[in-house]
């Protein structure tokens, strides 16, 4: 779908930017540009839409040649995310979704229903739409703007550092909308990072460069199981060289049964299977498995003392991962985080099992000390 040819890019008394730039991008990729200060990933990116006109070289879009297109409607077919997101402070979460597609002169009505599909993408309510950036949070401004990428469905969305202003946890979520979003919706993402845990845990593909040239281009596990080079081995660092065991690579592979509640259970009963079953927390679900929300034994405190039925306690907004998500992932999380535990969900949001910090205690120890010393340190 996008492949790109020879692409460097020279700026006049300096060195090369890029040198030679050659990849081939399939549909539906995730691609990462991940290199030092001045490796040249993020002219590389900005050469993708000729927001920087490549020196020489070839870009071929759906077998287009990119340079014999016009560069306004080229962008337009590209949508573009960056670290400061680039609201428009004057115009409304509507106006600022359909931008590019009034551009492009899109009837009222399909603007209209564009807005509320995207907005509901990133489980934001639809009176969002009449406010203003400023009413909104930082991570719900980058929510939209994520989301006004894909506005007028562009097959490509280019992202540079889009995450690098954030603050850790909602950065985490970030990523995983955005992954989540990328699959469901089937688009090329190509985007620029200085952060290797972030290539690893959204990129199916990883482009590391320094001085202009890509010296790796291939998949996280491939990278972190035989680095090309020193440079690349001392970029990733030693403690991301395959952490995990190797043949354990995701978390339905390692999750326990979650201990769960009816959402329609009284307080009583709730407190009753806790004890039994000595947790500090419990995840509430519907007749479905659908997961809600979780309560804690704080909550239960609270709710026995003002008399409150379980819906009206307990937290709705819970960090879970996939099936398929990888188990690295996890680990990070959980120590970032400072979690006991996390849910683990299917496509449908269905509770499907539990990570905690204890399951994963004896992996970590693998990683760092190999097998024969956990089991010895077991048997003392």
């Amino acid at each position: 779908m996008l492949s790109i040819k020879g692409l460097t890019k020279v700026y006049q008394g300096s060195t090369k930017a890029v040198d030679g730039l050659s990849l081939d991008i399939k549909h539906g990729e995730f691609i990462a540009f991940i290199g030092t200060s001045g490796s040249g990933k993020t002219t590389a990116l900005r050469m993708l839409n000729r927001m920087i006109e490549p020196t020489s070289g070839t870009i071929t879009i759906n077998g287009k040649d990119a340079s014999k297109m016009n560069p306004v409607e080229l962008r337009r077919k590209i949508g573009y995310v960056l670290q400061q997101i680039g609201l428009m402070p004057h115009m409304t979460i509507k106006e600022n979704i359909v931008l590019v597609p009034k551009l492009l002169k899109w009837p009222e009505e399909k603007k209209e229903a564009k807005a509320k599909e995207l907005i509901k993408l990133v489980d934001l309510p639809e009176e969002f739409l009449d406010r203003y950036p400023s009413e909104l949070s930082g991570g719900q401004q980058q929510r939209i703007g994520v989301v006004r990428a894909l506005a007028a469905e562009q097959d490509i969305i280019l992202m540079d550092e889009p995450f690098g202003a954030l603050d850790p946890i909602t950065r985490d979520t970030l990523q995983d909308l955005v992954k989540e979003l990328q699959k469901k919706l089937n688009k090329t993402f190509i985007f620029v990072t200085h952060d290797m845990d972030e290539a690893i845990k959204l990129a199916d593909r990883i482009c590391i460069m320094s001085e202009g040239k890509v010296l790796q281009f291939d998949t996280p596990d491939n990278i972190l199981q035989a680095p090309a080079n020193d440079f690349v081995r001392d970029f990733i660092g030693e403690n991301r060289l395959l952490q995990d065991r190797p043949n354990i690579r995701t978390v339905e592979e390692v999750m326990k049964v979650p201990i769960t509640v009816k959402v329609d259970e009284s307080l009583s009963s709730t407190v009753k299977i806790m004890r039994d079953k000595r947790i500090d927390t419990i995840f509430v679900v519907n007749n479905e498995q659908k997961l809600l929300g979780y309560l804690d034994i704080e909550d239960i405190q609270e709710g026995v003392r003002k008399n409150t039925e379980l819906i009206d306690i307990m937290e709705r907004d819970v960090y879970r991962v996939r099936l398929d998500s990888k188990l690295q992932d996890s680990i990070r999380t959980i120590l970032k985080r400072n979690v006991r535990n996390i849910p683990v969900v299917d496509e449908d949001n269905i509770l499907k099992g539990l990570i905690t910090r204890s399951n994963l205690v004896d992996i970590v120890y693998e990683s760092i000390w190999g097998e024969d010393e956990v089991t010895g340190a077991d048997s003392q």
